[in-house]
């Protein structure tokens, strides 16, 4: 049963009421409860009644007074309470259509609901959505609300995403700010089809929206060698010289939005600044870094936590650790492990760059490197006692049924790593963030 309690926390209002694991949630307040945005705005309520199902079939009616938006403390089997929308577009740059045949079979489903763009952070194109779906997110203030827009004028959307109802996108973002839901949005830059002056309109166009649509990531095209066998249209990679020309395309922009309203608006990921070879911008730019997950000021934020943590480096341990990474962020990577030497001169690191030989070498991130690839390209070099991997490399979230073991896109496992390279695994945040704390942990007194 999707709406089958898996757990009961301690010292909570459930537990008090005796609602127990195995119980179903039939309804509140008189309510179905069809899915977890159901759950969330109907459990708000400063009094409810809940109706619950008991293994034995025993319904019982529970009353419950308590604060406004109190939780309750109760998690569902399915997170969700229901079955993930499907996204039916047949975007250009879509990463799943470019997936080679034989992966796991949760890879190849493409979701695109706005519950999990509420509950998850992912993002969402709304050409699936009816009036009706929109009224609900409004209805049930479902926000920030995460939005693919890619383009806002209707015949370059359209041909992106190869769906002739996806033009009308401006109308429904307006609708949403006029209701006062936030609004993030992301754009997938393709060369010759949204780069130039289509994304400079795009993102005046969003402007106009603001503060509701209040931030907008830009992030390049990325192409796996797939795409040839998979018979997709051809697309052209972004290079120096193009990722340039978007920077000081969009940095005018920015100067101008800093002026108005006091920050930039939109911000473009680092792997712009990196095929450009130009400096990211400072801290204060990326507000908050609100946006890593679309590599957006991954890298400041990066040297900001080995800065602030170096002071933390017991320079009275010894150790020896290899780190993995892409061939994008290695020059990062290198000179984060060099201050950590030259604090510290009884640690030994290694910085390994593992070439994405299963997507192809135009794919650059470390988030998309396989455990076979990091075999292969380690199996022959002189591994250090420990290896640490960044933690975006493991898949996470709703498409697994068990989050307890960390598992790469090729199904291989941290363990499966240890037992063939003969290693112990350090997984790390791919901030950095805890980087100093695991070297500490793991080093010895000299």
């Amino acid at each position: 049963m999707l709406n089958k309690i898996s757990k009961v926390l301690s010292g909570s209002i459930a537990e008090e009421v005796c609602i127990e694991e195995g119980d179903i949630l039939i309804s509140i307040n008189g309510s179905e409860v069809k899915d977890i945005i159901d759950y969330k705005y109907l459990i708000s309520d400063e009094f409810i009644v809940l109706e619950v199902k008991k293994p034995n079939e025993e319904v019982w009616e529970i009353e419950i007074e308590k604060e406004y938006s109190e939780e309750v403390g109760i998690e569902f089997a399915d997170p969700m309470m229901d079955k993930p929308m499907n996204c039916h577009n047949k975007c250009i740059f879509c990463f799943i259509d470019q997936l080679p045949d034989g992966m796991r079979e949760t890879l190849y489903f493409k979701d695109d609901d706005s519950r999990l763009s509420f509950l998850q952070g992912n993002f969402i194109t709304m050409t699936n959505m009816s009036d009706e779906d929109i009224d609900r997110i409004i209805k049930y203030r479902i926000s920030p609300i995460n939005i693919s827009v890619h383009s806002t004028t209707p015949e370059v959307r359209c041909r992106m995403m190869n769906n002739r109802f996806a033009g009308n996108i401006y109308h429904r973002l307006k609708r949403l700010a006029d209701a006062k839901i936030n609004i993030n949005c992301q754009i997938v830059v393709c060369p010759g089809y949204n780069d130039g002056n289509e994304l400079v309109n795009t993102i005046e166009d969003l402007f106009k929206l603001y503060p509701y649509v209040n931030n907008v990531a830009a992030v390049p095209i990325g192409v796996t060698k797939f795409r040839e066998e998979k018979k997709l249209v051809k697309l052209k990679l972004f290079n120096r010289e193009s990722a340039a020309v978007e920077i000081d395309n969009i940095s005018k922009l920015q100067e101008k939005y800093i002026q108005l309203i006091g920050q930039p608006f939109v911000r473009l990921s680092d792997e712009f600044y990196i095929l450009a070879q130009k400096e990211v911008p400072k801290t204060e730019f990326y507000n908050g870094f609100e946006q890593l997950e679309d590599g957006v000021g991954v890298v400041r934020l990066f040297r900001n936590n080995i800065e602030s943590s170096l002071e933390k480096l017991d320079t009275k341990l010894k150790g020896s650790f290899t780190i993995i990474t892409g061939t994008l962020a290695y020059k990062e990577i290198f000179d984060a492990a060099q201050k950590i030497m030259d604090e510290n001169k009884n640690v030994k690191i290694n910085v390994r760059k593992i070439i994405n030989n299963f997507f192809g070498n135009t794919i650059t991130v470390t988030g998309l490197l396989t455990g076979k690839d990091i075999i292969e390209q380690l199996k022959d070099f002189d591994l250090q006692k420990h290896i640490i991997l960044p933690d975006n490399m493991f898949r996470k979230g709703y498409e697994l049924s068990d989050n307890k073991e960390l598992i790469m896109l090729d199904d291989t496992t941290v363990d499966d790593l240890e037992k063939t390279l003969n290693r112990k695994i350090l997984v790390c945040d791919y901030t950095g963030e805890d980087l100093i704390d695991i070297i500490n942990k793991y080093c010895k007194e000299d």
